[in-house]
């Protein structure tokens, strides 16, 4: 069983960058495509980003494709999400997950989820 924990979260103005990372404990996290989600206040869980197993593939929101980019170091057992060009409302806790499939953008295809990062944007 993996475990993920998020780090890297903060204030940020808008336009700024951040780099959150998505650490995992377990020697088989590199068998594993590992998703981004985010959550503002009153709102759905939102799909971010994904990253295939072997860091070949990724896909992204159309609202953050451009600015973020989603990358990982399985030597590290860490995927990163580098967040350029920040928006107020990217303003969100930010959490990463393990596909159960492929190209799925609903949480309801994750799991084992870390417990957040929180992100906020000042305009």
């Amino acid at each position: 069983q993996v475990q993920l924990v998020e780090s890297g979260g903060g204030l940020v103005q808008a336009g700024g960058s951040l780099r959150l990372s998505c650490a995992a404990s377990g020697r088989t996290f590199s068998h594993y495509d590992i998703g981004w989600f985010r959550q503002a206040p009153g709102k759905e869980r939102e799909f971010v980003a994904a990253i295939s197993w072997n860091g070949g593939n990724t896909y992204y929101a159309d609202s953050v494709n451009g600015r973020f980019t989603i990358s990982r170091d399985n030597g590290k057992n860490t995927v990163y999400l580098q967040m350029n060009s920040l928006k107020f409302e990217d303003t969100a806790v930010y959490s990463c997950a393990v596909a159960n499939n492929w190209g799925q953008r609903k949480p309801e295809w994750y799991g084992a989820w870390g417990q957040g990062t929180q992100v906020i944007v000042s305009s």
